[in-house]
């Protein structure tokens, strides 16, 4: 699932790609914003953003450059691909300061967007598949990426994930349900508080899961599951 925002002052433009987004026979989430205030007042992280570089809706005065230019400075889990629409070619080196994947200009020919678009979609997956070897996690003001052949196993404390780590713990505010869509395949959720890395574990019964440093962690009625995929997982490393 790619979420998508499409920024634009224009309803049929937004319209447009909306339709033409469709078109592409992906799974997509798409969000529609008439504004730059709209867009940076919501607070939601975007795979990739169709935005439109003069924009005129916006009572801040800020316009696509200006927003895209904001965008990168945040602290964000993880920064949209930009692609920016306009009429006008004149933006095109403007469009290398904030890093933007591509340009499209307006009218909009449908197989340049078909084309922009899957390029898009394949670095997302290449970035989501790097993102699997790693786990990003907000620390206060601070972003830290914690390898995850570092992470015995995740517990779920008083509202708070704590990483146990290879030589010490890590703690932030996280929901462990998220973290095992995240992490699913690598990780197993043994226990509603605990998800472990099934590289750690050095053996099992019907009651607790054994890990290589001597930790052991309570199993749910999880068992079966549990059994099935730790067998997977030691197939596919092997």
């Amino acid at each position: 699932m790619i979420k998508i925002a499409i920024c634009d002052d224009e309803k049929n433009i937004r319209s447009y790609i909306h339709s033409l987004i469709g078109k592409q026979d992906m799974a997509c989430e798409i969000t529609e914003y008439a504004s730059a205030d709209e867009y940076l007042s919501c607070g939601i992280e975007h795979d990739l953003l169709f935005l439109d570089i003069e924009m005129n809706d916006s009572t801040s005065g800020i316009d696509g450059m200006k927003m895209a230019k904001r965008i990168r400075g945040m602290k964000l889990i993880r920064q949209p691909i930009i692609i920016f629409v306009t009429g006008y070619e004149k933006y095109v080196y403007d469009a290398f300061d904030v890093d933007a994947f591509q340009y499209l200009l307006k009218p909009i020919d449908e197989q340049k967007f078909a084309e922009v678009f899957w390029r898009a979609a394949k670095q997302i997956f290449f970035e989501t598949e790097q993102k699997k070897k790693t786990l990003s996690i907000q620390c206060g003001s601070e972003c830290k990426v914690i390898p995850i052949e570092n992470i015995y196993y995740l517990e779920s404390r008083n509202h708070k994930i704590v990483l146990h780590l290879q030589e010490r713990e890590l703690e932030y505010y996280a929901k462990i349900g998220d973290l095992e869509k995240e992490l699913r395949g690598q990780f197993f959720r043994i226990h509603r508080g605990y998800l472990v890395n099934f590289s750690y574990v050095e053996g099992y019964d019907r009651a607790e899961v054994m890990l290589i440093n001597g930790e052991r962690l309570p199993l749910s009625k999880r068992y079966d599951e549990f059994a099935v995929a730790y067998l997977r997982f030691m197939q596919w490393e092997g």
